[in-house]
């Protein structure tokens, strides 16, 4: 692993970032907005003179864009994207409807998940669930097949995002008991995202409805668990213990640098430079480039590439011996090593 700078001297690093640019702002909220309004359009017509195939095909480049506009919400989350919190919290409503995802539910759980990321006693809200080698030993076999089940790919990837976004953030999951705020986040989302899907199929049809909306939000919701999944699962990863964690280091060394070509970081608003992100969620998304660039030895911590990321998918468990993210193949042989031995 590449050198980590200390916390003070990340501090000084990051801080002429840290300042939103209204007029960039805007910029990349319309380069966002406007081609995926375009993009729908294109498929409803597409659907209007019966090319369906078209309209589907249409649904990709559009889901990377609500990809986009989630980023934007994501820094309007941080109020890192306006220097105005009322700016940041109704465009991040706003942008909730089109996302799925109410905007002040979704800013206190992922807030949890800054304060808590890497604590192996605090695996609370907003983080792909991870055992340690020990728990998951001392599970019942039904218990592994429940682990086991929830890590394979097809749910983790396919119907999770499908789950996570179209039903369980219907409901303000894991804060219903912090009083009416979640609940009119939650609420007013739905309303507000039952009166677009009413005027769409009142303009376009149920089709258009089924052949353009459905297919984007679906893949979207893919793009952006897989993007979360790999921020923070991989091989030398951090957990640990709440007695010995610590915040920054948990940033940048349980982080990745998930380094995609020049189309795709633009496309997922710079979110793979996650390192950074971690360490000041105040950075908006378009300046995370600039540190890499003014600060090249951070490009090389806990740097994957896409064909790296793909192995990813395959750890499932964390060693706190080795303080790795292990398979449950290795786990499996090196269990069978150590009967091995000892017989």
């Amino acid at each position: 692993m590449a050198h980590v700078p200390t916390y003070a001297a990340l501090r000084e690093m990051l801080k002429p970032f840290q300042t939103p640019t209204l007029g960039r702002s805007i910029v990349e909220l319309l380069l966002t907005a406007a081609p995926l309004a375009a993009l729908w359009t294109a498929g409803a017509f597409a659907v209007a003179f019966g090319l369906w195939w078209l309209a589907l095909l249409i649904s990709i480049p559009a889901a990377a864009f609500v990809v986009r506009m989630f980023m934007i919400q994501h820094d309007c989350g941080h109020r890192s994207f306006f220097k105005s919190a009322w700016a940041n919290d109704w465009v991040g409503r706003v942008i909730g409807v089109v996302t799925l995802t109410p905007h002040d539910c979704w800013r206190r759980t992922h807030s949890i998940h800054h304060a808590t990321s890497g604590n192996l006693d605090r695996r609370e809200l907003g983080a792909v669930r991870t055992v340690s080698v020990k728990e998951y030993d001392a599970m019942t076999p039904m218990q592994r097949f429940g682990y086991r089940l929830y890590r394979n790919p097809v749910v983790l990837f396919v119907i999770g995002p499908f789950y996570v976004f179209f039903l369980q953030q219907r409901l303000p999951h894991g804060i219903m008991k912090e009083g009416w705020r979640p609940w009119v986040s939650a609420m007013g989302t739905n309303v507000a995202l039952a009166a677009v899907i009413g005027v769409t199929i009142w303009m376009g049809g149920l089709s258009t409805l089924l052949l353009v909306w459905l297919p984007t939000m679906l893949l979207a919701a893919m793009i952006g668990v897989w993007l979360f999944f790999v921020q923070h699962q991989f091989e030398e990863t951090y957990w640990a213990r709440n007695d010995t964690w610590e915040m920054v280091e948990a940033a940048m060394r349980g982080s990745s640098h998930y380094d995609l070509p020049p189309v795709l970081r633009w496309l997922t608003g710079n979110i793979g430079v996650h390192h950074i992100h971690h360490v000041s969620a105040r950075i908006p998304f378009y300046k995370l480039r600039d540190v890499l660039k003014t600060n090249p030895a951070l490009k090389d911590v806990n740097r994957l590439g896409m064909l790296e990321s793909i192995r990813c998918a395959s750890l499932t468990l964390w060693d706190e011996a080795s303080q790795r993210l292990v398979s449950f193949a290795h786990h499996a042989r090196m269990k069978a090593q150590l009967k091995a031995t000892a017989a």
